[in-house]
């Protein structure tokens, strides 16, 4: 009874994110959008009924504490199931730099299993322990995120427009953004930071284009990490060139920027691989991804293991008793 799967687990973005007063429970409480992008991990999947859990995990790339394995372990529970269960990770995303690679791979893990086993899972109450990113990729597209960054909200498709993301290999430790901010209990900045987000958040219900709605936007994280780390803001700089709007992602370091065509994008691509000061730096290509793409996607990836023509999602298993 050995069924496998080979998925892909998809970055996201940050259209704009801002930080308000710290909360009485030690977090932040926060104000952001979240957008999925085509840039993505890659994982197979070997799932086979057993009489004991075994979980194992080989990739391209050595991570401590890896979500996948925590992710497994939790669904396997929540199913009350045992089995051997083989994963192959191969990390495309940048690691450290605010994409949610991570979270990501620890959704597709919550996806998958159950179609794989046939069985229902409590993968939203497993995703919201693993972590704030987690939730979110269980739905993709666009969302927006209040509180500690755990409540989403759905909001409409926008266009799946083409973006580059620079990865400077440079690690920002988000306690440390978090700290140099130093957001008390008492910030008075709060309603004028929740005014601007609602308008990038109406500008972008409006436009459904994120390259317009993004002039509205801002990062909070960008003044404090950028001043400690200058290249960041030169690859910033350099990618608004030509009149795009380019911003951090999380807190740091992935630099991204929409634009209106992949002409555009090609264009902004040939200038920056011949300015200097950026120093080292990834370049990569991606779209938008909408909710309907993602979740499209999902169906597409698992579709040996579904339900046939069901609509609802998560999808069932077609292996459900």
């Amino acid at each position: 009874m050995l069924r496998s799967a080979k998925v892909k687990a998809l970055a996201k973005i940050n259209l704009d994110l801002r930080v308000l007063a710290k909360r009485p429970d030690g977090f932040h409480e926060l104000r952001t959008v979240f957008q999925t992008i085509s840039l993505a991990d890659s994982l197979d999947i070997d799932y086979e009924p057993a009489r004991r859990t075994e979980l194992s995990l080989d990739g391209n790339v050595e991570i401590a504490d890896n979500l996948v394995l925590r992710a497994a372990q939790a669904v396997l529970e929540s199913m009350k199931t045992h089995a051997r269960v083989r994963f192959r990770l191969t990390k495309r995303i940048p690691m450290g730099g605010g994409l949610g690679g991570g979270s990501s791979d620890a959704a597709a893990v919550l996806l998958a299993l159950p179609a794989l086993a046939g069985k229902s899972a409590a993968i939203g109450e497993i995703a919201a322990g693993l972590g704030s990113d987690v939730p979110f990729f269980l739905e993709g597209g666009t969302a927006l995120a209040i509180g500690r960054g755990t409540e989403f909200y759905s909001l409409p498709d926008i266009a799946e427009q083409p973006v580059l993301v620079a990865s400077g290999g440079v690690h920002v430790s988000t306690a440390e953004a978090y700290r140099a901010l130093d957001r008390s209990l008492t910030f008075t900045g709060s309603s004028y930071r929740i005014s601007g987000f609602q308008s990038f958040v109406r500008a972008l219900g409006d436009l459904r284009r994120a390259d317009l709605a993004s002039a509205s936007s801002e990062n909070d994280f960008e003044a404090v990490v950028f001043r400690r780390f200058p290249k960041l803001k030169t690859i910033r700089e350099k990618l608004s060139e030509g009149g795009a709007v380019a911003r951090m992602t999380g807190s740091g370091s992935a630099i991204f920027a929409i634009y209106a065509s992949e002409r555009d994008r090609e264009r902004a691509r040939k200038s920056f691989h011949g300015e200097r000061a950026v120093g080292q730096c990834e370049l990569l290509s991606a779209r938008l991804v909408s909710r309907r793409s993602y979740q499209r996607m999902w169906r597409r990836q698992l579709a040996a293991h579904l339900a046939p023509e069901s609509r609802i999602w998560p999808p069932p298993s077609r292996y459900a008793r």
